[in-house]
């Protein structure tokens, strides 16, 4: 898969190389993937170069790819800074490109400043970039005369109202919001032959399409969505071409992967569960750190989760031990970027393998373990800036409490501890209107009230 990426760092990755003023890709965005981050932070550099040339033909332009290169370096790295500086140099990129002589160029330029606010939605959980995305994209749509500016802001504005409803919309707003995407993708495979990056863009549509459907799935445990995302994936993975779309092939598989996981979960058929995880660790095979640190994380996670998925369904301690290690290797790269929301759910994902491996092997340093793991997250999340991650939490530390009276036997305090636990999170799951979320609690506090000896009255 990366083959020809190596090709490159061979060419240009000895030592003492520095890449000419208009870097290595020549403003071609396709060409990306193929740059390892060393080599992307290189072509970042060239392009802010060749942007502030005073004899620069069409700045705005310039300006434009340059954004496109560091919102790349941010999605690899997972570093807030970069990103900072892609939504800056694509505002810049705006005003040159100015709406009222050249509203298509402007535009893209918006729709840049708002893929960038939803990739920092993405690694960081700030809602209201999501928001701020929305109303790029609507001041873009309604500037765009034609080309790339049309479609994909129409995509973008698919992909927020997605990820708004994802939380409280049943199954046909699920198909609703994933119909959206039908005309703006047709758009865009309609400007392939005539614009290089359009293949890319109609894949990462599909995917954005597909994470949605499996979303959905997941959370309302509906086989037809998730056989939807899975076909839907499958479509994207299809245009791509693994030479020259690497990172993109890999995420799209990896996608697959989980998707297969999730619909063994909701089937209950533990082959699918099994395909998942060797889908996503034949990716991890072929993906490499130091091509984009951040993926490589992603694709740890993933099989973390597919592994988990495999030990709930088989009740394996073997799967959970693999899956911890997954999680351990995912978190050497979270601590480079100890912003990222995803750090904290690796870290309770973690914590929660732990605590499964103990019911099963009556453990009580592994739970141990596990309970220090879960104490130190909640006291590192606050309530008011994290809820769902504060709650989420909860419940996991109670489900340790709760093992822990299983194991011995013998209940000092962790039944009351882990009541007010559940109890905590079902106001906080309530308040956000995570109905699943909630019986999740409910159905903890229902296993305590049934195990809580009824006290006795006195005559």
């Amino acid at each position: 898969m990366f083959e020809f990426g190596r090709e490159l760092r061979k060419l240009f990755g000895a030592d003492g190389f520095r890449p000419v003023q208009d870097g290595l890709t020549g403003g071609d965005a396709a060409l990306l993937e193929l740059l390892d981050l060393r080599l992307l932070q290189s072509e970042g550099k060239a392009a802010d170069v060749a942007a502030g040339r005073i004899s620069a033909k069409d700045k705005a332009q310039r300006l434009l790819e340059a954004a496109i290169v560091w919102r790349e370096i941010a999605r690899r790295s997972g570093d807030s800074a970069p990103l900072r500086k892609a939504a800056a140099i694509a505002e810049a990129a705006a005003t040159a490109f100015d709406r009222n002589r050249r509203p298509d160029g402007w535009a893209r330029a918006r729709c840049e400043q708002a893929f960038c606010a939803m990739l920092g939605a993405e690694h960081f959980g700030d809602d209201g970039l999501n928001a701020a995305a929305e109303i790029a994209f609507r001041e873009a749509r309604a500037a765009a005369r034609g080309g790339l500016a049309a479609p994909l802001a129409d995509v973008g504005l698919a992909a927020v109202e997605g990820r708004r409803r994802l939380a409280v919309g049943d199954a046909q707003a699920a198909r609703v919001v994933s119909a959206r995407f039908a005309a703006p993708i047709i758009a865009l495979q309609a400007l392939v032959r005539r614009c290089k990056g359009a293949r890319l863009l109609v894949a990462e549509a599909r995917v954005i399409r597909a994470d949605l459907l499996a979303g959905w799935g997941a959370r309302l445990r509906d086989r037809d969505l998730l056989r939807m995302a899975l076909d839907e994936a499958g479509a994207a993975l299809d245009s791509l071409d693994e030479t020259y779309e690497p990172l993109t092939c890999a995420r799209v598989t990896v996608l697959r992967g989980q998707i297969l996981a999730l619909l063994g979960e909701t089937t209950g058929e533990v082959e699918a569960i099994a395909d998942g995880v060797q889908t996503i660790a034949g990716v991890i095979d072929e993906l490499s750190r130091d091509h984009s640190p951040l993926d490589w994380a992603k694709s740890q996670m993933a099989l973390a989760q597919a592994l988990q998925a495999l030990g709930d369904a088989t009740a394996s301690e073997r799967a959970y031990e693999q899956a911890v290690t997954c999680y351990d290797r995912a978190g050497h790269v979270f601590k480079s970027a100890p912003s990222l929301s995803l750090r904290a759910m690796a870290a309770s994902n973690r914590a929660l393998c732990l605590a499964r491996s103990a019911e099963l092997t009556g453990d009580l340093g592994v739970l141990d373990a596990a309970e220090a793991a879960f104490k130190m997250e909640l006291a590192s999340l606050r309530a008011r800036h994290d809820p769902v991650g504060w709650a989420l939490a909860q419940v996991n530390l109670a489900r340790v409490y709760e093992a822990r009276v299983e194991i011995t036997g013998k209940d000092r305090g962790e039944r009351a501890a882990a009541a007010v636990a559940l109890t905590a999170a079902f106001d906080i799951f309530a308040e956000e209107g995570l109905r699943s979320f909630s019986l999740i609690a409910i159905e903890g506090l229902e296993r305590l009230r049934g195990a809580m000896p009824t006290p006795r009255t006195a005559v």
